[in-house]
């Protein structure tokens, strides 16, 4: 094996351990927004973590924008803006991310 061959396979290795780390930041990102729209609607306990379940289930193949549409369009009765959840979410995502740092 040449030296490229074992730089390739390297940066696949890396490429393949960012993409698996973003997953699993991604995922926990959502079901922290989930939780945190499950209390702005009055659900606790069971029904809390199945909101917040649901949300990372049915968002597995989601982009950002369609899980902030989801939980907006939910709290819209609640007056929670768009922007409002979407600030959410990236308050999530660090969170998570650092959750997931500290799990290392």
């Amino acid at each position: 094996m040449t030296t490229f061959d074992k730089r390739e396979q390297g940066f696949e290795a890396k490429f393949a351990h960012d993409e698996e780390f973003m997953f699993k930041a991604t995922a926990r990102s959502n079901k922290l927004l989930g939780l945190w729209a499950a209390g702005q609607l009055g659900l606790s306990g069971d029904a809390a973590a199945s909101y917040a379940t649901a949300l990372v289930t049915d968002n597995l193949e989601s982009q950002t924008d369609d899980v902030v549409a989801k939980v907006s369009g939910d709290l819209a009765a609640k007056g929670v803006a768009r922007e409002q959840v979407a600030q959410k979410l990236q308050e999530c995502l660090h969170q998570a991310l650092a959750q997931l740092e500290a799990d290392k």
